[in-house]
């Protein structure tokens, strides 16, 4: 690097940040933007809002934008794709995502190699891209570095609305560390999972309050706690309650300062009911709370981002308690999307997939799955535009401003080319591979099976 005089005053440091950028070979946004278009020619158009689709259209794509819709023809000096009435269609949504976490067994997403769990996840960002999701909300893990390698096209993979570690309490879900670190020296030395932003742990107001500023100064776009015991934690029991409400509220008051909100994890009635009293604005899972419990969310407006646990495959690598864990939340699903029905809570869709390349694959499946208790449409609805309102809580957090989840006029060009209608057969988001013949995130194409019938 060049030697660099410090200029005086704030333009001086603006001056200065920028010098360091450029020596960096960091390119602004505006500038990377690439000034291209494509135009889709003849498509019937899911919207992410309406259950029915369009009649035979042509959507152009500018400068990663929806430029313009339209029944009659478009003249654009564009790349052209021919629809042959395909149906062109938001990028999915996955709410409940953990990018670092998918790929690796919890032995090395722990102690394994930073290096190489960050090229693993970086593959497996690459492949839910092109399993149809473009945009995730990751909800814990050390995803700013790849969220980073993303955006500035190093790596192919989704948008990535990034939480940080998760915060927890010692003992609680999302505490791994052996029952030889104990006791816990506070302002002590930082456990493994600690030190490589995986999980933080907190047990005070003041604790909760620093751990949450450290996740928004590396760019959170919201603070995820963990309000109660979870499936996979060797030591919370699933009916734990485990902040207190002084603590959570430690946590909102701080996201709320940089203009966001806390999401928890919460499965029983009283997890959620503390974290309600203390400004939490999402609950994730909720998948053993009661009717008055939800009645409480609806009343108060509260998303439920909750997942469609529906069997025991993830439980192989789980051990006896863990397993039994599960089989409680499996047995809720069923109550916690008719309760979410009966209310009429605002639902979000996610996967929470962790530790399985396999259960990865089946994401699209996942989604699928909604049809139990949902119609097609209803489904594809909420994991796009539905889930896209979700995000916008991140308010001025919001990595990616602009209106994601639909198909309309000045939205994010966040597009899926799908061979077949998916409202009436959904099942076409099971295989990838084979129904989605164009894969497009902010007007780039990273995928295009019809190749041959693109022209300019």
């Amino acid at each position: 690097m060049p030697h660099l005089r410090i200029p005086g005053g704030l333009l001086g440091v603006v001056a200065l940040l920028t010098a360091i950028g450029a020596d960096l070979g960091v390119v602004p946004a505006a500038q990377a933007q690439q000034d291209s278009a494509t135009l889709f020619r003849n498509v019937r158009i899911f919207d992410g809002k309406n259950n029915t689709l369009s009649a035979p259209s042509h959507v152009l794509v500018r400068n990663g934008k929806i430029e313009k819709i339209s029944a009659a023809a478009i003249a654009a000096d564009a790349q052209v794709i021919e629809g042959g009435e395909r149906v062109l269609m938001p990028g999915l949504i996955d709410a409940h995502w953990h990018a670092m976490l998918v790929r690796p067994t919890p032995a090395s997403a722990i102690a394994g190699d930073v290096g190489y769990n960050n090229l693993l996840a970086a593959a497996e960002a690459t492949d839910t891209l092109m399993r149809g999701f473009t945009t995730v909300r990751d909800m814990g893990g050390p995803t700013f570095g790849l969220k980073r390698a993303i955006d500035e096209d190093l790596v192919a993979g989704p948008r990535i609305y990034p939480s940080g570690a998760i915060i927890s309490i010692t003992g609680g879900h999302g505490d791994f560390r052996q029952l030889s670190d104990l006791p816990r020296t506070i302002g002590g030395m930082l456990s493994r999972m600690e030190k490589i932003g995986g999980s933080m742990i907190a047990d005070s107001p003041d604790e909760v309050r620093v751990r949450a500023r450290e996740q928004l100064m590396q760019g959170a776009s919201q603070v995820k706690l963990t309000a109660g015991g979870g499936v996979a934690s060797p030591f919370s029991p699933i009916d734990v309650s485990t902040f207190t409400e002084p603590e959570l509220r430690a946590a909102v008051e701080a996201a709320e300062n940089w203009g966001t909100y806390v999401a928890v994890h919460a499965y029983t009635s009283v997890a959620i009911q503390r974290s309600i009293a203390a400004g939490v604005r999402c609950i994730e899972h909720g998948h053993l709370m009661d009717d008055t419990t939800a009645r409480l969310i609806a009343e108060k407006g509260i998303w439920l981002s909750t997942q469609p646990f529906l069997d025991l495959t993830a439980a192989s690598g789980l051990g006896p308690s863990e397993q039994d864990k599960l089989r409680q939340v499996v047995a809720g699903t069923d109550r916690v999307y008719a309760l979410a029905k009966k209310y009429g809570i605002k639902t979000a869709f996610g996967t929470d997939i962790l530790f399985s390349k396999a259960l990865a694959d089946r994401q699209g499946a996942m989604l699928v799955s909604l049809t139990r208790w949902y119609t097609p449409a209803e489904a594809l609805i909420m994991a796009t535009s539905t889930n896209a309102e979700l995000l916008n809580l991140s308010g001025p957090r919001n990595p990616y401003p602009g209106k994601l989840g639909v198909v309309e006029e000045g939205a994010l060009a966040d597009l899926l080319l799908v061979d077949g209608n998916p409202i009436d057969n959904i099942k076409l988001v099971e295989d990838p591979a084979k129904n989605f013949m164009v894969i497009m995130k902010g007007g780039k194409v990273y995928k295009n099976l019809l190749a041959g019938e693109t022209k300019r």
